[in-house]
């Protein structure tokens, strides 16, 4: 009786062993992102509630079971926001096909001029299906931080980053990053796109490189 107890036990044992290898080699086979900052272990994003362009409540909640591609930007911006929000608009409906729960946000970093209706004016440009989010900078700063982005504040006349600016003074540039965060159905930062910087040229990220390195982590993910 023991022997034969043994015997099934060495066999599960077998069995589990060849099944656990079989997963280890197939994920193997999967082929890494080419051009993405991948995290092998996803970060996690601190608490935080913002608000979208419609006036209702953004928080972690929002970004559980979707993949989000994060931006930030402001509406004001001459030449990178334009560019990359366009770009994004090209390649949405490549994106829904690869995961149909994709979402594109855009964060703005200047809450003195983006209200909300401005916000919802400026995405809407774009694309009907993006979303816009805005805070004040004591919520912004962390949330930038966290997430990877910074940005600060530049005036047009001084040409220096984070003055004092005058309560009424709004000729100021914002200075962010051309960078995308991908936020996994978990609600955590996956990978971190960045532009190509050409001399003479908007940073901007190459469409097929994202799409790419974007299918890949996806068929990553457990």
């Amino acid at each position: 009786m023991n022997k034969h107890i043994y015997s099934i036990i060495a066999l599960i044992s077998i069995c589990a062993g060849a099944a656990g290898f079989y997963l280890i080699s197939q994920t193997k086979q999967l082929p890494l992102p080419e051009y993405a900052l991948h995290y092998q272990q996803a970060r996690p994003i601190s608490a935080f509630t913002l608000t979208d362009e419609l006036g209702q409540p953004f928080s972690n909640e929002q970004l559980r079971d979707k993949w989000s591609l994060v931006f930030f930007g402001y509406t004001s911006c001459p030449d990178v926001c334009p560019t990359t929000l366009q770009n994004l608009n090209f390649i949405y409906d490549d994106l829904v096909t690869i995961a149909n729960n994709s979402q594109v946000l855009l964060v703005s970093v200047d809450p003195k001029r983006d209200s909300r209706e401005k916000l919802e004016q400026y995405i809407g440009y774009f694309n009907p299906n993006f979303k816009a989010l805005r805070a004040e900078h004591d919520v912004l700063f962390p949330f930038s931080r966290n997430l990877g982005l910074m940005y600060a504040i530049t005036s047009k006349e001084a040409s220096k980053s984070d003055v004092d600016l005058p309560a009424g003074d709004e000729n100021y540039w914002v200075d962010h990053s051309a960078s995308l965060v991908l936020v996994n159905p978990a609600g955590m930062i996956a990978a971190i796109f960045r532009p190509e910087q050409v001399v003479g040229e908007v940073p901007s990220i190459d469409n097929e490189k994202l799409l790419s390195d974007y299918q890949r982590i996806i068929a990553l993910y457990p």
